[in-house]
């Protein structure tokens, strides 16, 4: 006789839902109480408005005969949510789907006591959405007689109802609780509302004021606008490669919105806002969905049941969350921050290395199997444990990787420069390899009319811990004038470090000047979405910025937009008008060159108290973008008060420079506090507010007090700089949370700015880059 099946054990959490590290048996955790995880699974048909419900089998321990959810079940001690989910669907119901079926739509804690008290259930439930178009034949069910007796479809509405009243024959849940959000969140998503839908669409759209970029080509030598051509069908493939990057279903999405922008006016409305933000997420919104599974794309499965004579087989919406993953598509969907954590030190120093590096993502076995990276453990993959994987992007993006490289390679055959040859052949050459030492080091010798980044480089989007680099390409043509106008930043950077408001013992003795590059943006694409950036400071790699500092790339055409469209109305509706003179173009523009300079100042690789060696950004994880953000901005207003000092800059700015930032401080905050950029300035505005620097007047207007401006600019660039170099994360986060908020003042520049329709951002049109893709 066969020896009975062990008993499946179950992770005890604590009260809070945390992992304790002890597992037990599943009767002795129902006997003593335990906190736990399990998975509902519901079945929705949006066509009938249906719940498919499954009746409980007789010999089951709770609530047996009743009623329930379409498939539930434990979370098996160290297996993952969305598996045991997958797997109960599959052994009760003989159903097979994809990831990208599955929407957790909430969590649910579910704390009772029943059978005369010898079963108590403390669990934690992870609440998963299966949508389909219409009802799966009941035929077509696979049913676990040792679990399931029998299925059927029941409107949700009645089900609802039943439930409310409290019917013994339905497990019961408490719908005017926590288990209500099953109801409301599809009532929502399927009510009548297509007016109410596209008029906030068109307000949310019309944030974005669309610009038209045409920069001149005539400097560019023969060679070079050929090169040109295949450098902007080799930022196409970059974009490919983002859309994938910010969730495992997004390239899906978005090639069916397309597909269907012309189905109706609403669904124009649709494809329009997602081109902007590259996401079903709204960027100004502090990442709220905008679109929900209803508005997505729909898959066949024909073999998701046992085959039914006469259907075609199971249409499903490909879902996504309602909040976006915070690790983007870079780890697996139900990973959280301490199973991370927890696998990472059981690594080897160099698997550690290469799980928090800028190029690799984090896969579970599962999910490999689907991939070309499964079939081979050779040097590209790491194997570290049952549990994930380590892929580097070499293998995750190869074929785009692959496709991009072959059209470098063909533009640094066609260039005549030697220095933009070089740059896109290393660069080809990192594609395929997963070392960009060298591309970096070329990108950052670049002397060329065609100003070309191209690569994996931000860390934003990785809201888990800052590890992950997106892929993006800003394509322009440099303008030399203001180029050479911009080389004293650069070469004042030493004096900048040495001077710093920070104890000396964090400062660094090697600064390289910061080579400073000035174009007119011609093309950008990859993670480029929703606000436009005006500038930026790369690489991100600390061995780079060590040995060589970083160099930094102005768009100046961008930077004109902005302030055209966006920051001289917001003068207008917010300083006051004795102060208003001081907002101009030339201060606000210096600025923005100086935030970018003193990226490459200040703490970066740092040693801890006990003497380890780390980085700010390996310390700091999901608070470092930022308080970088807000490090750089305030200690670019202090360097440019310092250049002044030394008669470096004219006295002229002295005043303007304070007024205008004040101005962009709105603009930014704008961006929503889920953003570095806006979570940043609000750290930025609520500090020197609170130092009675800023100062809102009884009309809501606002002004600079000049006297005290100085010190309170000083004080929060020491205050940041310091929590860098200790790689203080409490601190670091006691400051967001204490100053980074949307206070009072805040709302009352927002309110006008919002009375008065003035633009967020702008949405740039490619004219000329449109036409040379035309005509190649």
């Amino acid at each position: 006789m066969a020896a009975p099946a062990p008993e499946e054990r179950l992770d005890v959490l604590t009260a809070a839902g945390d992992k304790t590290g002890v597992s037990k048996p599943r009767s002795e955790v129902h006997r003593d109480g335990d906190y736990h995880r399990a998975v509902h699974v519901w079945i929705y048909c949006e066509s009938t408005g249906e719940l498919l419900l499954q009746r409980r089998a007789d010999c089951k321990d709770s609530w047996p005969g009743q009623w329930d959810i379409s498939s539930a079940g434990h979370i098996s001690a160290g297996d993952s949510s969305l598996s045991s989910a997958r797997r109960e669907l599959q052994e009760e119901l003989g159903i097979k789907l994809p990831v990208d079926a599955f929407e957790l739509i909430f969590v649910f804690l579910h704390e009772c006591v029943i059978n005369n008290g010898t079963y108590t259930n403390n669990e934690y439930n992870d609440v998963y959405l299966v949508t389909t178009l219409t009802p799966i034949p009941l035929e077509a069910f696979t049913l676990q007689e040792s679990e399931v007796s029998a299925v059927r479809y029941m409107h949700r509405d009645e089900y609802k109802s039943c439930l409310a009243a409290e019917s013994g024959e339905y497990v019961p849940y408490d719908v005017n609780g926590q288990y209500g959000q099953l109801f409301s969140i599809i009532e929502e998503r399927y009510k009548d509302n297509t007016e109410s839908r596209s008029l906030t669409l068109q307000k949310q759209i019309s944030r974005y004021a669309p610009i038209h970029l045409e920069p001149e080509l005539t400097t560019l030598s023969e060679g070079d606008k050929e090169a040109l051509g295949y450098i902007l069908k080799a930022s196409m493939v970059i974009d490919e490669i983002f859309y994938e990057q910010v969730w495992n279903s997004n390239t899906m999405l978005r090639d069916w919105l397309k597909a269907h922008a012309d189905s109706s006016s609403l669904d124009s409305l649709k494809w329009a806002y997602y081109s902007i933000n590259k996401s079903p997420w709204s960027c100004l919104d502090e990442n709220k969905a905008f679109l929900s599974t209803a508005d997505s794309a729909v898959k066949l499965l024909t073999d998701a049941t046992k085959p039914i004579s006469g259907w075609k087989g199971l249409e499903y919406r490909a879902a996504f969350p309602l909040d976006k993953p915070r690790g983007a598509n870079f780890y697996p969907a139900d990973m959280n921050k301490m199973e991370f954590d927890l696998w990472k030190s059981g690594l080897t120093d160099k698997e550690q290395k290469d799980a928090t590096g800028f190029f690799t993502v984090i896969k579970r076995p599962d999910a490999l199997l689907t991939t070309s990276v499964a079939q081979s453990d050779g040097p590209n993959q790491t194997n570290t444990s049952d549990d994930l994987f380590i892929v580097p992007y070499s293998m995750e993006y190869k074929a785009s990787l692959e496709k991009a490289a072959e059209l470098l390679l063909k533009a640094s055959d066609c260039s005549d420069c030697p220095s933009l040859k070089n740059l896109l052949r290393t660069k080809a050459n990192a594609f395929l390899s997963n070392d960009y030492y060298e591309s970096d080091i070329a990108w950052m010798e670049l002397d060329s009319n065609i100003d070309v980044t191209i690569g994996p480089y931000e860390t934003y989007e990785d809201g888990l811990f800052s590890y992950k680099a997106t892929f993006e390409a800003f394509v322009g043509v440099r303008d030399d004038v203001a180029t050479s106008q911009v080389k004293l930043f650069g070469d004042q950077l030493e004096d900048l470090e040495k001077n710093l408001p920070l104890d000396n013992i964090y400062k660094s003795d090697n600064v390289s000047a910061a080579p400073i590059r000035v174009m007119n943006l011609l093309y950008n694409s990859g993670d480029v979405k929703g606000p436009q950036t005006i500038a930026f400071n790369l690489p991100n790699d600390e061995r780079i910025v060590n040995e060589r500092g970083t160099s930094m790339v102005m768009l100046k055409n961008i930077s004109e937009a902005k302030f055209k469209n966006i920051l001289k109305p917001i003068a207008n509706a917010c300083i006051r008008e004795e102060q208003k003179e001081y907002v101009d173009f030339e201060p606000y523009y210096t600025h923005i060159v100086c935030h970018e300079c003193c990226h490459g100042i200040g703490p970066h690789s740092i040693t801890l108290p006990g003497g380890k060696k780390s980085t700010v950004r390996m310390e700091l994880q999901e608070c470092h973008s930022a308080l970088e953000e807000a490090k750089a901005d305030i200690v670019g207003l202090w360097a440019l008060n310092f250049l002044i000092n030394k008669g470096l800059l004219p006295k002229s700015l002295s005043k303007s420079m304070y007024v205008s930032f004040l101005a962009g401080c709105f603009r930014s905050i704008r961006f929503g506090l889920e953003e570095a950029h806006g979570k940043g300035q609000a750290l930025q505005f609520n500090w020197l507010y609170d130092k009675g620097a800023f100062i809102l007047h009884s009309d809501g207007k606002f002004s600079i007090d000049f006297t005290k401006v100085e010190e309170a600019v000083e004080s929060l660039g020491r205050e940041i700089m310091t929590i860098q170099a200790k790689g203080d994360k409490p601190a670091a986060q006691s400051l967001l949370q204490s100053r980074a908020t949307l206070t009072q003042p805040l709302r009352v520049a927002l309110e006008k700015i919002e009375h008065m329709q003035v633009p967020v951002d702008i949405a740039p049109i490619f004219g000329t880059a449109s036409k040379l893709l035309a005509n190649n």
